[in-house]
C-alpha cells in the first residue's frame, strides 16, 4: 500500500469514524479506507476502541484520530469546497448544517464534530479576484452580509444590480 507523503491528521473526541463516513457519503472522491482499533488501553479509550480512521475528502488524504476532548477544532483549519452553482452550494451547506452542524458567516459552517467548512461558489472567488476592483468591492461587501452564499446576489453585486428582493 502506497501512503501519501503528507496526510492531514484531524483530532476528534470520539467521532472520527462517524465523521469520515459522513464525509465519504457527502463529497465526491471521498472514502473511508481503513479503521484501526487500539491494541491496548490509552488515555481517552480502551483496547478495541476505534483509534484512527484513514479516509479521503475530495481526494485529500486524512487520518481521523480519536484523541479525546483535550483538543478541539477551530476556524484556523477548514476545508474550502469550490462549488459550481447554487444547487451544489445548497447541497453541501445543507448536508453539513442539516446533520447537526451550524451556520457561520461568509460561506463558513461547522459540521457536528466542530470541523469548519467554507462552501464557496466559484462565482464568488472569481468576482473578488477579478480585474474590476469596484465589482470586487461590491461582491465582497455583499458576501459580508451572508451566511450561506447566494450566487444570484453575488452576480447582481458583481454587475452593479440591486437584487430583486432589495428593490423598492
Amino acid at each position: 500500500m502506497t501512503r501519501a507523503k503528507n496526510t492531514i491528521c484531524l483530532w476528534y473526541d470520539r467521532g472520527a469514524e462517524d465523521a469520515a463516513r459522513f464525509y465519504a457519503a457527502t463529497f465526491p472522491d471521498s472514502a473511508v479506507t481503513a479503521v484501526h482499533r487500539a491494541p491496548a488501553d490509552f488515555p481517552s479509550g480502551s483496547e478495541g476502541d476505534v483509534l484512527t480512521v484513514e479516509f479521503t475528502v475530495m481526494g485529500i488524504p486524512c487520518i481521523g484520530l480519536n484523541g479525546g476532548p483535550a483538543f478541539t477544532h477551530d476556524e484556523a483549519f477548514s476545508f474550502q469546497v469550490a462549488t459550481a452553482d447554487q444547487a451544489e452550494t445548497d447541497r453541501y451547506w445543507n448536508a453539513i448544517v442539516g446533520n447537526g452542524g451550524q451556520e457561520s458567516e461568509c460561506g463558513w459552517c461547522k459540521d457536528r464534530w466542530g470541523l469548519s467548512w467554507q462552501i464557496t461558489p466559484v462565482a464568488l472567488t472569481e468576482a473578488i479576484a477579478g480585474p474590476d476592483r469596484a465589482a470586487a468591492k461590491r461582491v465582497f461587501e455583499a458576501m459580508l452580509r451572508m451566511r450561506k452564499i447566494d450566487v444570484a446576489a453575488i452576480e447582481a453585486a458583481r454587475d452593479g444590480v440591486q437584487p430583486a428582493a432589495s428593490r423598492p
